[in-house]
């Protein structure tokens, strides 16, 4: 991403927000937006990879007089927790039981099926992946035969 962000795009977005904003490269917001009305093909939205996000927490789950609000860039996700790199740099996984809302604040990213660079790398993911996978079949079964034609 270049650093293209006017001081119109960062002029909505808190401290924090615009510090991150900062070190990702400064990309252009208003490029970002999701589109919520219109044709169906048109539309975008949902949380991507990089967003700039705020979690509310159940103050339940934390001790007292804790902050219940995390706030920094999505990193990944998966179907019980959410990974975070909160403000202060530092990774955090937080179970989804314990959320009680998440707030976007800004895509940092384009909508996934346009985002060449993250396609390409859940494509080179998907081949490493197998290539582990192979390699470990290889290694409990206590054989190679790679060689072997079935």
């Amino acid at each position: 991403m270049s650093a293209e962000g006017s001081a119109e795009d960062i002029d909505g977005l808190p401290d924090w927000a615009t510090k991150i904003h900062q070190e990702y490269g400064g990309p252009k917001l208003s490029e970002l937006e999701d589109i919520f009305l219109g044709p169906l093909i048109g539309r975008k939205s949902g949380l991507r990879k990089d967003d700039l996000i705020e979690i509310l927490l159940d103050s339940r789950a934390l001790p007292k007089n804790s902050e219940p609000y995390i706030r920094g860039m999505l990193v990944g996700t998966s179907r019980n927790v959410i990974e975070i790199w909160d403000e202060n740099g530092d990774f955090r996984s937080i179970a989804r039981d314990v959320i009680v809302e998440l707030r976007l604040i800004t895509h940092l990213r384009k909508p996934y099926i346009e985002d060449k660079e993250l396609l390409t790398f859940e494509k080179e993911e998907i081949r490493r992946r197998s290539n582990l996978h192979e390699e470990a079949e290889r290694q409990v079964e206590g054989r190679d035969d790679n060689h072997v034609w079935d």
